[in-house]
């Protein structure tokens, strides 16, 4: 076993109940921001805030596991449904709290930092240093994922206007 496997071991291990869960699996089909899926978000906030609160010796397991589950909403956001109220920013950490609550055994620590991974959107803040971090991290993982998105985007717009300009010269060369 290499080292790169030895550093996500425990990490793995940590979430792999609810990284099998069906019901969690569900989050691949949504996507979150741009191309990246709410699962895909999820687990990226989760082993961020693993490694954070390791280095700062405190609670990873929770932080790994509300990372894991703190935009269990299973929706696309971005359609209006009758059955949904309030803005989506709002009202999902109580929706994904209340869904993680169905699947699994949550601690006070866990069920906060799902809760209140919004704040200062939310209001209140986090009750725990590990919610502060889950919500620094959640927002940089978003900022991170819209950034590839239009980075990818920008490049390819580059290729198809250096494309376009090198068949442009080439068909004015041969006429």
């Amino acid at each position: 076993m290499n080292s790169k496997e030895n550093k996500y071991d425990e990490f793995n291990i940590i979430i792999q109940d609810i990284e099998k869960n069906p019901t969690v699996q569900k989050m691949n089909n949504f996507m979150q921001h741009y191309n990246t899926s709410c699962f895909e978000h999820c687990k990226n906030v989760s082993l961020y805030s693993y490694y954070i609160c390791k280095k700062l010796k405190l609670d990873y397991t929770s932080a790994a596991r509300a990372g894991m589950l703190h935009d269990l909403f299973l929706y696309d956001w971005r359609k209006r449904e009758n059955d949904r109220t309030g803005l989506h920013a709002f009202s999902h950490p109580k929706t994904s709290l209340e869904n993680s609550m169905k699947l699994f055994f949550l601690n006070k620590k866990e069920q906060d930092i799902i809760l209140k991974h919004m704040w200062p959107v939310t209001i209140i803040p986090p009750k725990y240093i590990e919610g502060y971090i889950i919500t620094l991290v959640d927002k940089y993982c978003a900022l991170e994922e819209c950034y590839k998105y239009y980075k990818h985007n920008h490049t390819l717009q580059k290729i198809y206007r250096y494309t376009y300009a090198f068949f442009l010269f080439f068909a004015l060369k041969i006429f």
